[in-house]
């Protein structure tokens, strides 16, 4: 949930000390156009933008709705002050959110031409201050959030697994969580796959293998009731190979740290 103080951040950003561009009289009303085609996202965020400058939201897409250039995202009436004001900011925050949106759909149709059943997932590879955007932004297109935060599940990763080995740290980790929490190992061999499914992974990462690695470490894992993700550097162009190897999960820190913003304008009067 979007909170005031955030954003009044983000106005304060744009608008900074002495706003003079800005102060025009009067009413008008405004549209947040799409100039290319894409998946919407972000539009609450807009939304409460608006709603903070007292401009009303006359109407708007739901996010995850396919868009072509030209077509209208969110329209706005109310002080013509306030409602250029917020159009920088909506225009960003769509923008952003959208392009998210957009890349996860373009991830989640490529692994269908192999698999009806893996998993695009996110990672925690955000925006600092923007992650509930961005993890929205990636539900908008088709995909998984992942976990949220550090609380939301156990990773077990190079790091842990270097200090304390991969058996001894599943158990000192496992012994600390609650029930209701997964605990997922992350593994960079083949044979480390079963081993973390035998100590009592949840879920077993593997980091970046190859496709016919991954593969492998699949068919090393069927006899254990886990779930089985691929990571790290996964591109839009590879989605369909590791999708083939009957991994559950294909996770992409790209969804949120590289894609373009699709390109949107905001444009007032009729």
């Amino acid at each position: 949930m979007l909170t005031d103080t955030q954003i009044e951040d983000w106005l304060r950003e744009d608008l900074g000390h002495h706003d003079v561009t800005n102060e025009v009289p009067g009413e008008t009303d405004g549209r947040l156009v799409a100039n290319e085609s894409g998946v919407v996202a972000g539009l609450e965020a807009a939304r409460a933008v608006f709603d903070y400058l007292d401009v009303d939201v006359v109407d708007a897409l739901e996010d995850g709705t396919a868009v072509e250039p030209g077509d209208n995202l969110l329209r706005v009436e109310g002080p013509a002050r306030g409602v250029l004001r917020g159009e920088r900011v909506a225009v960003n925050l769509v923008g952003h959110a959208a392009g998210i949106a957009t890349a996860t759909h373009e991830a989640v149709e490529a692994a269908r031409t192999e698999s009806d059943d893996v998993r695009i997932a996110a990672t925690r590879k955000t925006t600092p201050g923007l992650r509930g955007l961005e993890k929205r932004a990636v539900v908008a297109g088709g995909g998984d959030t992942h976990r949220l935060d550090l609380s939301h599940m156990v990773m077990v990763k190079d790091n842990h697994i270097a200090e304390l080995g991969l058996e001894d740290a599943i158990s000192h980790f496992r012994e600390r969580v609650s029930f209701t929490t997964k605990l997922e190992v992350e593994v960079e061999t083949v044979d480390d796959a079963p081993r973390a499914a035998a100590a009592g992974a949840d879920i077993v990462l593997l980091d970046n293998m190859a496709p016919d690695d991954v593969a492998a470490a699949v068919g090393a894992l069927e006899d254990h009731d886990v779930l089985a993700e691929a990571s790290g550097g996964i591109t839009l162009e590879a989605v369909p190979d590791y999708a083939a190897t009957g991994v559950d999960v294909i996770s992409m820190g790209a969804l949120t740290h590289s894609a373009p913003s699709l390109d949107l304008s905001f444009r007032t009067g009729a």
